[in-house]
């Protein structure tokens, strides 16, 4: 693959640049350079500014809203905005269901349901995981039951991203049974204010409010909002799902962050000297940064593959397990390097400057928080463990 940009490349990058260092909110972007707690309201702001310049939905078809950028094109988007401070937008809408709908959706569905998605008006989450039902997705018992004109839906999903912020929900159901449990399964939309879902929340080891339990008591939906057909919804979840694994490697992202790693080597101590001085130390960044230039390449080389008409495959799975594992090995490195620096993960510890002139938990206050936090990458959207399952299966026929 030739990695180098060509002029009309370089001109974009220079013009999301331009875009994201104009429109970003100023006060968003220090929040995630300095790795502060996000607002639906901080990441509403970046979803709206990008919906007004037209570049909400990129890789989706024009007709729907999208500008059909190119793989390279969405790269470029990704590292850029990511290196100026731009907050990860809800997926849940934009990358999951979204492009659901465009593939197995009714017209009906898409009208009703896109628009609002595009300009940030209803907000997503979604109803996979059960109590024992994780990895094993197929195993859900969560029902749905066939009255009349509507579903009557009874059961819990947990480890609901965001449901607190959301407006709708896509939920696997079952609604028959087969010889085999991925059978009878159905994809339900819900509105989330309907009568009988409660939300629970559920602080995860950093603090945060980031995860819920959904329960479903007696929740009436309009037969309208199957997606598919009924009992067919396992291969619509498992096209979900390659999509979903695809995004989780953070190319983007994780570039910031190896930026961030090389700052705090630079003004933290390791062993009496800088951190960046130490061999050994140095030895470690490079091997990541090596790691991660790969991952790099691959992504482009499997969206290369999804824009010349193909679907993720399990290249998504590699994708996943190799994004997970890098970005967890970041913030192991960042954790190391701050010391006790990184100790103190309270909000109310952190500091007003990013990088200042001394070392200090004024730095890395909440770095400790991020290190807990990233421990969950290698288990949603299907643990590694399965994912290397996935693989040798489908890679190896093993």
């Amino acid at each position: 693959m030739d990695i180098n940009f060509t002029q009309e490349e370089i001109s974009f990058s220079e013009e999301v640049r331009d875009f994201v260092s104009k429109h970003l909110p100023s006060d968003v972007s220090r929040k995630v350079l300095e790795h502060k707690r996000i607002s639906k309201e901080d990441v509403l702001r970046w979803h709206v500014a990008l919906y007004e310049k037209g570049w909400i939905v990129p890789g989706w078809p024009e007709r729907f809203g999208g500008c059909d950028w190119n793989s390279v094109y969405l790269h470029i988007f990704d590292v850029e905005s990511s290196a100026l401070g731009a907050p990860r937008l809800s997926p849940f809408g934009l990358n999951m269901i979204g492009p659901v709908l465009l593939a197995h959706g009714t017209e009906e569905q898409q009208n009703t349901y896109l628009p609002k998605m595009l300009s940030g008006e209803q907000w997503w989450c979604q109803g996979y995981s059960e109590p024992g039902s994780g990895s094993d997705l197929a195993s859900l018992n969560t029902r749905a039951e066939r009255r009349g004109k509507s579903y009557v839906v009874n059961g819990q999903k947990t480890w609901t991203t965001h449901a607190q912020w959301a407006d709708m929900i896509f939920c696997l159901v079952r609604t028959g049974s087969g010889a085999r449990k991925q059978e009878g399964i159905s994809m339900l939309l819900c509105d989330m204010h309907s009568p009988g879902i409660e939300v629970r929340p559920i602080l995860t080891l950093d603090g945060e409010h980031e995860v819920n339990e959904v329960w479903f008591e007696d929740v009436e939906v309009p037969i309208e909002n199957l997606v598919g057909e009924e009992g067919k919804g396992w291969s619509i979840a498992k096209f979900l799902l390659s999509h979903e694994r695809t995004a989780i490697a953070g190319v983007g992202v994780s570039k910031r962050e190896l930026v961030y790693l090389k700052q705090l080597a630079s003004i933290h101590h390791y062993l009496g000297k800088p951190a960046k001085d130490d061999p050994v130390f140095a030895d470690r960044i490079a091997e990541l940064e090596i790691d991660l230039l790969a991952l790099e390449m691959t992504v482009l080389r499997v969206a290369a593959s999804e824009g010349s008409g193909g679907e993720p495959g399990p290249e998504a799975s590699i994708l996943k397990i190799r994004g997970t594992e890098i970005q967890q090995r970041l913030t192991e490195l960042q954790l190391e390097v701050a010391g006790q620096s990184a100790l103190p993960h309270l909000p109310m510890a952190w500091g007003d400057h990013w990088l200042g002139e001394t070392p200090g938990a004024v730095h890395s206050a909440p770095l400790a928080a991020r290190y807990l936090n990233t421990r969950k990458t290698s288990i949603y959207g299907g643990t590694n463990e399965i994912q290397r399952n996935i693989i040798s299966q489908r890679v190896l026929g093993l």
